[in-house]
């Protein structure tokens, strides 16, 4: 006999409905899901069909509302007769006070009481976090602007459809920094959370110890456990056959308990290859952003944010030069800086461009041997676009042609040094007003069509690796 919305309030306090309520949501939710979302919950009032669930904080309101309610308000309605409303409230005074057990096999460190002094900086160290990789760190450009926002969204909860995030782009182009601010950012807004990061290599190695010590229960207790799990690098797990069909299970248990999962890779996950297709569609299944190398602008910006933070004085020259002699990816750019700012500070003088190229003289060679040549983008653009190498330089015309020819003369000439002359030489022996209007042609549908826009930076992406 179920009881009425009318008359609960005296069940409210002996939590008798409640303790129905609960048995019914352990079966609709997982395990974990139920200990770590509805353990700590009350039923703190019924009154005129509306059922009130005090829970301890802010987490757990978000989380259930957002993740939970209809499960949550199924297993009210099957108890409670009437009821046409489910609030969840935070810290009413019939809610009993929670604190997160510590698991037998976890160290005490990975939960931190969020007034204890330096709690914020435990929390950090105890998820493996490096705390210089935070939002307000990282310089936005436009090869990196949709990926940066994608990765806010996610640390704010705003994104909550993004699950799994799958960050992926070249080395040195700022996916770890990125990965690791929104676990930052997770737990500076929810510090109850548990927030795991570790590489794949690592995930895999401990995987790998697991079995042979034959504690595999507690190696899945730990990572399955998470609110959030950064995995670095997933492209490790290729041709490791038993590691992906743990991985995959273990993606799956947070996947369907509704915590955030977050990967890198650095290539997109159907480019990994010996990685099974099952991986890559759950891999595919929420938001693919890609960050590409950083433009002149962006380099610029990132040296002189640099330099702030490291409090050096570098001559705008030497900065500019920088940016221009070094642009496959920004941690190179960092440590061609510091060894810049470095010499400086030990010689004690001024640097000269002059100076810089004989001390960089190592970095600047390998940045030239990957000079991007007119060549090299026939191929790329004539591969993305299925057609012939010869058709970048025949007298063909045919739309199918004309247009992957434009392409190619735009990127020519913004990624090489090569003249309009030069250019239209290398496509057929074509006027320099053709390179010119193929340039014009090309830019103005960038500036129109989100796709082409993203067809242009996934070739020049292809092209820097």
């Amino acid at each position: 006999m179920h009881e009425s919305a009318t008359d609960t309030n005296t069940e409210v306090h002996d939590g008798g409905a409640w303790d129905l309520i609960c048995g019914d949501l352990q079966s609709m939710v997982s395990r974990d899901a139920f200990q770590r979302w509805f353990r700590a919950a009350r039923m703190t009032s019924c009154e005129d069909g509306v059922v009130t669930i005090g829970v301890p904080g802010e987490i757990h309101q978000v989380w259930i509302e957002t993740n939970y309610l209809p499960e949550l308000t199924s297993a009210v309605c099957a108890r409670i007769e009437g009821v046409h409303e489910v609030r969840v409230t935070i810290g009413t005074e019939e809610v009993a006070p929670v604190e997160k057990e510590t698991p037998a096999d976890e160290p005490a460190a990975t939960y931190v009481r969020p007034d204890e002094p330096g709690a914020f900086e435990k929390r950090i160290k105890a998820a493996g976090l490096n705390p210089n990789y935070t939002f307000e760190r990282f310089v936005v450009g436009n090869n990196s602007q949709f990926a940066h926002a994608a990765c806010e969204a996610v640390a704010k909860r705003t994104g909550v459809g993004y699950n799994p995030l799958f960050i992926h782009g070249g080395p040195g182009l700022g996916k770890t920094h990125l990965m690791q601010s929104i676990g930052q950012e997770w737990l500076r807004r929810y510090p109850s959370s548990r927030v795991v990061y570790l590489t794949c290599e690592k995930f895999t190695n401990e995987f790998i110890d697991a079995v042979r010590r034959g504690d595999i229960e507690k190696f899945r207790r730990r990572y399955r456990s998470a609110d959030v799990m950064l995995i670095d690098d997933v492209q490790f797990l290729a041709g490791k056959e038993r590691s992906q069909e743990e991985f995959f299970h273990t993606f799956n248990t947070l996947l369907d308990g509704r915590q955030q999962v977050v990967l890198t890779s650095d290539r997109p996950a159907c480019e990994i290859k010996n990685l099974e297709p099952r991986l890559v569609s759950r891999f595919e299944c929420g938001l693919a952003v890609e960050l590409q190398p950083p433009q002149m602008e962006t380099r610029m910006a990132i040296l002189r944010k640099k330099s702030d933070e490291w409090k050096v004085k570098v001559d705008g020259s030497i900065l500019r030069f920088l940016a221009e002699r070094i642009g496959t990816n920004v941690r190179r750019l960092e440590g061609a800086l510091m060894r810049v700012a470095t010499f400086a500070s030990l010689a004690g003088e001024s640097v000269s461009v002059d100076k810089v190229e004989h001390l960089l003289r190592d970095l600047l060679r390998e940045e030239a041997s990957r000079q991007i040549s007119i060549d090299s983008i026939q191929k790329a653009v004539a591969e993305h676009f299925d057609v012939r190498l010869a058709d970048m330089t025949s007298r063909r015309r045919p739309a199918s042609i004309a247009f992957p020819r434009q392409v190619a003369m735009y990127l020519s000439r913004n990624l090489t040094k090569g003249s309009l002359m030069e250019i239209g030489e290398a496509f057929g022996g074509r006027d320099h007003g053709t390179v010119i209007h193929a340039c014009k042609k090309i830019s103005d549908r960038i500036g129109k069509e989100p796709g082409m826009r993203e067809t242009i930076a996934r070739i020049e992406s292809g092209l820097r690796r």
